[in-house]
């Protein structure tokens, strides 16, 4: 890290942020999570952005937002360009959210036939790459050759969460009482409201930070599903466009791809076929 990263991480003292941030700040936030995320950020979002970022000023001794990103914009390698993509990113999720996925992620891996492999693409703090690892033990049996489940996210913040494996009691509600048994350990104590994912479905997780803008994508493709649920919605069309044929080429010839159930694609380019409610069908077609 040079020495203006090193300059800036001092030790935070009580500071008073300013009280506002300018429309001109709001697009030069918004272009610059653009180019790093392709978030697309909007002036709706502006209570969002600067509660979230006056925490990282706060961090920096900071007081101006115009000092902060001007401070990212001399530093385009500095490791505040993640705690900058880290405090603007979304991480809404909960097991089993959509629950209708599931059963047609079971009946798609029943299917099928050879080992089955999942790439979870955003996958913020592990509940979907667990609910996920959960449907496919329950249907396949015990996997002895390695993750099924491949799990990336941009965020690293939630990656460590999600590694750790370790949720509250309350977060399990939509489990049933054989599932909280057989694949997590509840604490004692203290931490009697805490618990924590086995070690043995936590092995067929393979947690990576992946930015889903690289160039290139480190992930053991092809798959037979990839689920993208509710990340779509945060990118223009022309990122949803690329992103769609990217995953079409990463998928086995009659591969699932799982959306949320507030995205919606009618020019898929001949990829996709609708299969289902926000799920689509590898077609054949390459775009």
């Amino acid at each position: 890290m040079n020495n203006i990263c090193r300059a800036a991480q001092t030790t935070p003292r009580a500071l008073s942020i300013e009280e506002s941030i300018s429309s001109a700040e709001i697009a030069r936030i918004g272009a610059l999570i653009y180019q790093r995320a392709g978030i697309v950020l909007t002036h709706q979002k502006r209570d969002m952005v600067y509660n979230r970022l006056s925490r990282r000023l706060r961090e920096l001794n900071m007081t101006h937002f115009s000092d902060y990103l001007r401070y990212l914009e001399d530093n385009p390698h500095c490791a505040e360009w993640q705690a900058f993509i880290n405090a603007l990113t979304t991480n809404l999720t909960s097991f089993f959210r959509e629950s209708y996925h599931f059963p047609i992620l079971a009946g798609h891996a029943q299917a099928r036939r050879g080992a089955y492999s999942v790439w979870c693409t955003a996958a913020s703090t592990g509940e979907e790459a667990c609910s996920v690892a959960i449907t496919l033990d329950e249907t396949l049996g015990r996997c002895a050759a390695g993750p099924r489940v491949w799990a990336t996210d941009i965020d690293t913040d939630v990656l460590s969460t999600a590694r750790a494996g370790i949720y509250r009691l309350n977060d399990l509600s939509s489990l049933t009482a054989e599932q909280k048994k057989h694949y997590f350990l509840r604490g004692v104590g203290a931490q009697q409201n805490r618990v924590k994912v086995r070690k043995t479905l936590l092995e067929t997780i393979h947690y990576q930070h992946l930015n889903l803008l690289d160039q290139t994508w480190d992930v053991p493709a092809p798959f037979d599903a990839i689920f993208c649920r509710n990340v779509m919605i945060y990118f223009d069309q022309k990122t949803q466009t690329l992103l769609l044929k990217r995953f079409a080429g990463l998928l086995k010839p009659g591969g699932l791809l799982f959306v949320g159930h507030s995205e919606h694609f009618g020019n898929i380019n001949g990829s996709f076929r609708l299969r289902g409610q926000s799920v689509y069908e590898l077609s054949g077609e390459r775009g």
